[in-house]
């Protein structure tokens, strides 16, 4: 955040601003604890917000004093659960000669949320939206205490269950893709019960027989089996490429006609949606064509990376969706080690880390820590636009959008040129490829714009701003509202 230009920010979820006039403002915990459990954020002390929405310095009467005041409770835990701030994280500023204090607060490790205030969990945990701070709802917390765990949470053993309540063919069709990559392994001579323990989709229980683990009904269940241990489970895949039909394909885990499970949809629906991806003609090096591509793979990541992170206990599910824009994966939970984490690489914290493993066994997905950055460079070697990573909370989800527009200008943005004037080339793509994110999800930020394209965030409110002023772009319910992209452009 450049300071001098402080006059021209809005308050946002990743920025507040508090007066402070009276002293240390009590809401700044409630603020602390919001960014903490969200994606993190600023707070300015000295600073109020215009009737316009823009940001003006007010100045602190004693800064010292106020940072001497905050720094004493945030290490007290009757004030705040776990001081996530070091001492560089908050610092006295000046501004026209006005102190300030700014106070930058990291992203939480899932092993220390919640974060909450007052020494209450239940009335003291918050997160930030686009609408500001606000309580977290019981089942929130809960499903933050899950994530605090070392244990992963599709270890649990079903002892209600054996491994004759799982889908015999579900169970068969993974053992076939299995001995294709391990033809020589021992695992591949095992029965199924022995096998299903390996990999860990089955555990000796405390009566000393073998159990399903929650890996191993996820996968290989029965739709009907696994809504009675997960009530909320559901997986939703559409095709929605027309706006005169509601959809133009479809795919559920309630549909009766097939088994439901996680390992049959991954199936499905990347049969599906491989479709939407161009294959150029190429021949191998004996003279067979070739019909995958990298994409494929990018492809493959994106689906088995949602599956393995999603919150299994949480409603809405997950749902897939192929639309003109991109091929969308959204699941209940949020992104374990970060979106600006998750780009880089490396440090690989799957939600069912069991399931994942699974995934991997049969060269799907990666274990490493390198899926996403891999699932990057694979999707726009292929020619196609930057994948994009969101969260959001309230519910707390995590999606990938896929985009399915070339990096190359063509007739597909031959409009937006139009529309831009005389932007250059690389401008319009930009442009186009923006609109798309936008259109993919309203309510995005200039900032994970930025973020998803490897843009700077500047370039991109440049690009921003060129189609407001088009009239291409339009902002509803201000800084907090979302984007409409103009019917006739």
């Amino acid at each position: 955040m450049d300071l001098a230009k402080l006059e021209t920010y809005k308050e946002n979820n990743r920025l507040e601003a508090k007066a402070a006039q009276g002293g240390l403002p009590k809401s700044i915990w409630e603020t602390i604890s919001a960014f903490a459990n969200t994606e993190g954020g600023i707070i300015v002390l000295g600073a109020k917000e215009r009737r316009d929405g823009t940001l003006e310095v007010v100045g602190l009467g004693d800064a010292d004093k106020m940072l001497d005041d905050f720094w004493n409770a945030a290490h007290s835990p009757d004030k705040l659960s776990c001081c996530v701030m070091s001492d560089r994280d908050a610092n006295i500023e000046s501004v026209d000669d006005k102190e300030l204090i700014v106070v930058e607060v990291p992203r939480a490790d899932r092993r220390l949320r919640p974060i909450y205030v007052n020494g209450n969990p239940v009335t003291g945990t918050y997160r930030r939206d686009h609408k500001g701070d606000y309580r977290c709802a019981s089942n929130e917390i809960q499903a933050m205490y899950r994530d605090a765990s070392d244990e992963p949470v599709d270890t649990r053993i079903h002892e209600n269950l054996t491994v004759d309540d799982l889908f015999a063919e579900t169970i068969g069709s993974y053992r076939r893709s299995y001995e294709l990559h391990h033809n020589a392994h021992a695992w591949a001579y095992l029965p199924d019960d022995e096998f299903l323990c390996r990999i860990g989709a089955a555990k000796v229980g405390s009566d000393g027989k073998v159990h399903p683990t929650s890996a191993g009904l996820l996968m290989f269940g029965e739709e009907w089996r696994i809504m009675a241990e997960f009530p909320h489970y559901f997986l939703d895949y559409r095709q929605e490429l027309s706006t005169d039909e509601r959809w133009q394909g479809r795919i559920t885990s309630q549909d009766d006609s097939w088994s439901g499970n996680v390992f049959d949809f991954y199936r499905r629906v990347f049969n599906n949606m491989k479709q939407a991806i161009n294959v150029p003609f190429k021949l191998d090096e004996n003279s067979q064509r070739v019909d995958e591509t990298e994409a494929h793979d990018a492809l493959r990541e994106a689906i088995a990376n949602c599956l393995t992170n999603a919150d299994y206990n949480e409603r809405r599910g997950v749902v897939f969706l192929w639309k003109e824009d991109g091929l969308h994966f959204s699941n209940p939970g949020g992104f374990r080690v970060g979106i600006k984490d998750a780009y880089i690489g490396g440090n690989s914290d799957p939600r069912n880390e069991t399931m994942m493993k699974m995934f991997t066994l049969i060269n799907i997905g990666e274990r490493a820590g390198g899926g996403i950055p891999d699932m990057v460079k694979k999707w726009t070697s292929s020619g196609y636009g930057t994948p994009v990573l969101s969260e959001q909370v309230n519910p707390e989800r995590s999606t990938i959008l896929l985009p399915l527009v070339k990096e190359s200008v063509g007739n597909d943005v031959g409009n937006v040129g139009n529309d831009v004037g005389n932007a250059n080339s690389e401008a319009v793509t930009t442009a186009e490829r923006v609109l798309r994110l936008v259109a993919g999800n309203p309510k995005i930020s200039a900032q994970s714009i930025a973020a998803g394209l490897g843009m700077s965030k500047r370039h991109i409110e440049r690009v921003m701003a060129g189609l407001r002023d088009e009239g291409i772009l339009i902002r509803e319910g201000g800084t907090r509202g979302s984007w409409v992209i103009a019917k006739n452009r």
